[in-house]
């Protein structure tokens, strides 16, 4: 590192530098040294993971050290992995002797990273192979030099703005199931898997009065529909949701397998039922919900942090979220999305609207799309903690869409009846109903239109036809069964497509 190095920087490398003495870095010398480590505790990087972990920041700074050390260059990561005792290289890798590498006395760690030096730089695939140098130089120039470029990426403006480095193991299992999909585009979706419970009739009873109709009992969710309308559309799709431990969840795995969705990250809540909303739909193709109301069965914040979890949600193309999950469920999503440098896609649709919206507002720099219909979204910049559904929806460009927009989300698209009207960083367009659409909507609409979106975000690379993402709302229309039976298939779409208009 060349230039005036930062103080911040300085003082982070003197404690490092010191934490490594003896036996290398660990919660328990951090707890009981007699240096003042506040500059290292408080790091945002170190009190973010602290807080995702559930853990106290004494106990976070060794994983989060060790996480940022695999950035450096191959050198510097020996010579900080070794001062330290990090264990990065795992025992047995290339015929290192790890026991040595990470002895008790950091003396003997000197001595073997200086003996073993081309060994080690081979383990890590390094070429060229600087010069080894000796003990003597190894504890002024090179440790020097690594413990700046470590401090200094602890403290860097992407721990600043809060995206910490991501738990340990995910970048690894990341990777891995990059390289296990296919080349279809993957996408992850986190919401419900619900029996739904389906009531059809010629209209909505008035107080009093009885309609007829009739019952019908289905596999839904909005989690559920969505990663089924990806699937369909040839997209590799994965539900992160729970299930209770009943029939009910045996066949809403069943189904997803049938609709070759990924259930690996589906948990199942033993001692539990999987939960039921009712779904009210006309003759006309309106629906109404009516959601389950509790958290028995539902994904966890924690759940979220688990390795090979949060490595589904960075690994992905689209992830696609919904508010049926509980709020804290879905702040954690985006905290480990943001932690990327470069994150997948992040479509968020804004239903079931939240109670207290605001604790959402800190993550939706991270959103791509927000979707919903007019009403949902004015609930999601509302200042009320549950609006009155009688309240009048407030105007959708001179207020919605611009206190959208001024949170971060980058477009904005309200769905209304099978018409979208997009605002934001891809434009300006009103996409009306398609002609040749005979309902006027239908309960899988929005879910359509979501794995249409996803579609095209893949194969387009982030520049979506919008007019082909809102035909598939109209795909949707020939509901004969449950609401993933009415998932198009691209055929159907390209059959509903019209050209969009731009914007008054």
């Amino acid at each position: 590192m060349s230039g005036p190095v930062d103080g911040q920087v300085v003082a982070v490398r003197q404690i490092l530098t010191r934490l490594g003495k003896r036996s290398g870095l660990s919660a328990e010398r951090v707890r009981t040294t007699e240096i003042d480590v506040e500059p290292l505790l408080r790091l945002p990087a170190v009190r973010t993971y602290a807080r995702q972990a559930g853990i106290d920041s004494a106990e976070a700074v060794l994983p989060v050290v060790r996480e940022v050390a695999r950035r450096l260059s191959p050198t510097d990561r020996l010579v900080v992995d070794a001062a330290l005792a990090l264990g990065l290289i795992e025992p047995g890798a290339a015929e290192v002797d790890t026991a040595r590498l990470y002895a008790a006395d950091l003396g003997e760690r000197r001595v073997y990273l200086t003996e073993a030096w081309q060994l080690l730089h081979a383990a890590l695939g390094a070429r060229p192979v600087p010069s080894a140098p000796s003990v003597r130089t190894l504890r002024v120039t090179p440790e020097q030099r690594a413990f700046t470029a470590l401090a200094a990426e602890l403290v860097d403006d992407l721990a600043r703005n809060g995206k910490g480095p991501l738990l340990p193991g995910v970048s690894e299992q990341a990777d891995e199931l990059v390289a296990s999909y296919g080349s279809a585009g993957t996408v992850t979706v986190l919401g419900n898997a619900v029996v739904d419970h389906l009531y059809r009739t010629d209209r909505l009873p008035a107080e009093g009065i009885s309609v007829r109709g009739r019952f019908e009992e289905r596999i839904g969710g909005k989690g559920l529909n969505r990663a089924v309308a990806a699937a369909r559309l040839g997209m590799e799709a994965r539900l992160l949701a729970a299930i209770g431990d009943d029939d009910a969840g045996r066949r809403i795995l069943a189904r997803l397998a049938d609709e070759d969705v990924d259930t690996t990250f589906v948990r199942t809540v033993a001692g539990h039922a999987t939960e039921v909303a009712a779904l009210i739909v006309t003759r006309q193709g309106a629906a109404f919900t009516i959601g389950a109301d509790g958290d028995r069965v539902q994904l966890a914040p924690q759940d979220l942090l688990a390795p090979a979890v949060a490595a589904a949600l960075v690994s992905s193309d689209v992830v696609v979220l919904t508010l049926e999950s509980p709020l804290p469920v879905v702040e954690q999503a985006l905290a480990v999305l943001r932690s990327v440098p470069r994150p997948p896609f992040v479509v968020l649709h804004a239903a079931p609207p939240p109670r207290r919206p605001a604790s959402l507002y800190q993550f939706l720099d991270g959103v791509d799309f927000v979707v919903g219909n007019p009403r949902e979204l004015d609930r999601l910049v509302s200042a009320d903690d549950w609006p009155d559904d009688n309240r009048p929806v407030r105007d959708f460009d001179g207020e919605v869409a611009l206190q959208l927009l001024a949170l971060g989300v980058r477009t904005v698209c309200a769905i209304e009846g099978f018409a979208c009207r997009l605002r934001g960083a891809h434009g300006d367009l009103d996409i009306d109903r398609p002609r040749r659409a005979v309902l006027r909507d239908a309960p899988g609409a929005h879910a359509a239109f979501c794995g249409a979106l996803a579609y095209q975000l893949v194969v387009t690379g982030g520049h979506p036809d919008f007019a082909w993402v809102c035909a598939a709302m109209a795909a949707t229309q020939a509901l004969a069964g449950d609401v993933p039976e009415a998932m198009p298939y691209k055929a159907a779409i390209d059959r509903m497509v019209d050209r969009p208009r731009a914007a008054d």
